[in-house]
C-alpha cells in the first residue's frame, strides 16, 4: 500500500499548550497557512499541559522563590523574576484577546483569582524574604506585593498553614492577591476545539513522529505512523515546530541540526499528596510556596496548593521529585538511554559529576516513605493527618543538559529554544516556567524563525492587536501596565 504524502505550510508536532498557542498566533497572522498538528496520545493536553501534571500556579514570580536567589553578596537577584512577570502578562492579554475574539469560551473553565505566597520559618530565611520583599518593590508589576511578620495577618491569608503552628516560630510571608490558578489542560483543549475548527488546519491524534529529515529544496520531511492501524505518513512541510515535552529532545537528535549538537536530557518525575477531606480544602484559599530543599531541582519547590480542576477546588502539596528513566509520563524506560549520542556524552556526563546534590536528593525522594512525606506535609500544614491525603502521580520532566564553551555539561532548569539557522526548525526543551510563558516564547519564536513577514507592517499591527503592551514594558510604563491588568482582569472575569 502507497503511503500516504501530504504537504502542508507548518507542522506541529505534539499537542500541547506550546503547540496550541503558535497555531492560533500563525492563524491569526496568516489565516491562509496549512497546520498539520500530530499528537501521539489520544487527546491534547495530556501530559505536561494537563493539570495533574502541572503546577498550575500561572508563573508570575510572585511566589516562587527559586526565580529570586540571594547572590554571594547578599543581594537578591530580580532579572529573571522581573522576566517572568512581564512574560506572563503578554500571556493574560493573548488570552483575553481570544475571549473577546469568541476564540474561547468561559474563561472560569481555565483561570481563577488565587492569591501567590511565599512562606518561610527561622531567621536566616526571614531575613532573605523581607530583603527579596524590599528588592521587588523597585519595580511597579510588584508594587502590590505585601510582607508581614505578623503571625495574626499571616493567619487571616493563609489559615490552614497557621492551624497549631507554634507560636514561637520565626515567621514571615508576602502575598499577591493579583494572582491567578491556571488549568493548562483545560485551556489547551479549549485553544485546540477553536484551532480545529479553522480552515486549513488538522489534527492527527493517535499518531507517531519517528523521524524527520531537511531535504536540499529546503523542506523537512516527516515520517508519522498512525498508532491504530499501523499506517505510514510522509510529511513536507517548510517549518516544522517540536514541542513534545520530555520527548523533543529525541526528535531534535533525528533533525540532526549544528545547533542540537550536545543537548542532553536528565527526566525528573514527579508526585502530589491530594487532600481528599473537603473540610481541609475549604479552609485553603491560595498558592503558598516555600524553599526548595538543598540540591532540589526548581520544579521541586515545595508548595501547598489551590487548585481548580473540572470545575472542582482541589488541595495539592508537593511536589515529591522522584527519578524515572522515561522522559514521558506515557513514555518508554529506555528514553534516557537513547538519548544518549557522542555529541552528549561528554556534557550529560559532566553534568551528572557536577550535580551530585541533585543526583542524592532525588534518591532520597525515591526512597521517602509514607511518614517521611507527611513530615513535609506537616512543615506547611502542622495539622494535616495522613487519612486524609493521597499519593498521585504528577507529570515528567526533562531538565536540559546543554554544553559551554568548554564542552562541559550544564544542567538548565528552565525553558530552552533550539532553533535551526534557517527558521525552518524550531524545538522546544526543558520546564517551568514553559506554559506560564508560553504567549512570549512563541512570539519570539515567530519573529526569529518568519523574519520577514514578522518586520511587515500587517503583521506589526496584529502583534500589536492581540497584544497591546506588545514592543513596550509594562513594567517601565506604570499607566499601560494599569490599564492593562485591570482589562485583562475584566475580560477573564477575575477577582484581583
Amino acid at each position: 500500500m502507497a503511503r500516504q504524502k501530504i504537504e502542508t505550510d507548518i507542522v506541529l508536532i505534539g499537542a500541547g499548550i506550546m503547540s496550541a498557542t503558535l497555531g492560533l498566533l500563525l492563524k491569526e497572522l496568516n489565516p491562509n497557512l496549512r497546520i498539520e498538528i500530530f499528537e501521539r496520545l489520544d487527546i491534547a493536553a495530556a501530559e505536561s499541559s494537563d493539570a495533574w501534571n502541572n503546577a498550575g500556579t500561572g508563573h508570575a514570580a510572585f511566589c516562587e522563590l527559586n526565580y529570586t536567589p540571594e547572590l554571594e553578596d547578599g543581594t537578591i537577584e530580580t532579572k529573571k523574576a522581573l522576566k517572568i512577570s512581564e512574560s506572563f502578562e503578554v500571556s493574560r492579554q493573548f488570552w483575553s484577546y481570544l475571549v473577546e475574539k469568541g476564540m474561547l469560551q468561559n474563561s472560569e473553565n481555565f483561570i481563577k483569582s488565587v492569591p501567590h505566597m511565599s512562606f518561610v520559618w527561622g531567621n536566616e530565611n526571614v531575613e532573605y524574604l523581607k530583603k527579596r520583599y524590599e528588592a521587588l518593590q523597585k519595580y511597579h508589576l510588584f508594587k502590590a506585593m505585601e510582607y508581614s511578620e505578623d503571625i495574626n495577618q499571616i493567619k487571616e491569608w493563609a489559615p490552614l498553614v497557621m492551624e497549631n503552628r507554634n507560636s514561637k516560630d520565626k515567621i514571615a510571608a508576602t502575598t499577591m492577591k493579583y494572582g491567578t490558578d491556571v488549568n493548562f489542560g483545560s485551556l489547551t483543549r479549549s485553544m485546540f476545539k477553536y484551532l480545529e475548527s479553522l480552515e486549513g488546519v488538522t489534527t492527527h491524534f493517535n499518531h507517531e513522529v519517528y523521524d524527520l529529515k531537511k531535504h536540499d529544496d529546503g523542506k523537512w520531511r516527516i515520517k508519522v505512523k498512525d498508532i491504530a492501524s499501523g499506517e505510514k505518513k510522509k510529511v513536507y512541510t517548510p517549518f516544522t515546530f517540536i514541542g513534545a515535552g520530555g520527548g523533543s529532545l529525541l526528535l531534535l537528535e533525528k533533525a540532526n541540526i549544528p545547533e542540537g549538537d550536545g543537548f542532553g536530557g536528565f527526566p525528573v518525575s514527579g508526585q502530589w499528596l491530594k487532600c481528599t477531606n473537603p473540610e481541609v480544602i475549604k479552609k485553603h484559599g491560595a498558592k503558598v510556596y516555600g524553599k526548595a530543599s538543598v540540591g532540589a531541582p526548581p520544579m521541586s519547590v515545595p508548595h501547598i496548593d489551590t487548585r481548580m480542576i473540572d470545575g472542582e477546588k482541589a488541595l495539592l502539596f508537593g511536589p515529591y521529585a522522584g527519578f524515572s528513566t522515561k522522559f514521558l509520563k506515557n513514555g518508554s524506560y529506555f528514553d534516557l538511554v537513547k538519548s544518549i549520542e557522542l555529541n552528549n556524552i561528554k556534557p550529560m556526563l559532566s553534568a551528572g559529576i557536577h550535580n551530585i546534590p541533585l543526583t542524592k536528593y532525588l534518591l532520597e525522594q525515591v526512597f521517602q516513605s509514607s511518614n517521611d512525606r507527611l513530615k513535609a506535609l506537616q512543615e506547611y500544614v502542622p495539622s494535616a493527618k495522613k487519612e486524609d491525603w493521597i499519593l498521585e502521580n504528577a507529570g515528567q520532566r526533562v531538565q536540559v543538559i546543554k554544553k559551554d564553551a568548554e564542552g562541559r555539561g550544564i544542567l538548565e532548569f528552565g525553558t530552552e529554544v533550539v532553533s535551526a539557522e534557517d527558521g525552518s526548525l524550531s524545538v522546544l526543551l526543558g520546564a517551568s516556567p514553559g506554559a506560564s510563558t508560553a504567549v512570549s516564547i512563541m512570539i519570539d519564536l515567530i519573529q526569529k524563525c518568519f523574519p520577514n513577514e514578522s518586520k511587515t507592517e500587517a503583521w506589526q499591527t496584529k502583534f500589536k492587536e492581540i497584544i497591546p503592551s506588545f514592543g513596550q514594558s509594562m513594567n517601565e510604563n506604570p499607566i499601560l501596565c494599569d490599564a492593562i491588568r485591570e482589562k485583562t482582569n475584566e475580560v477573564l472575569k477575575l477577582k484581583c
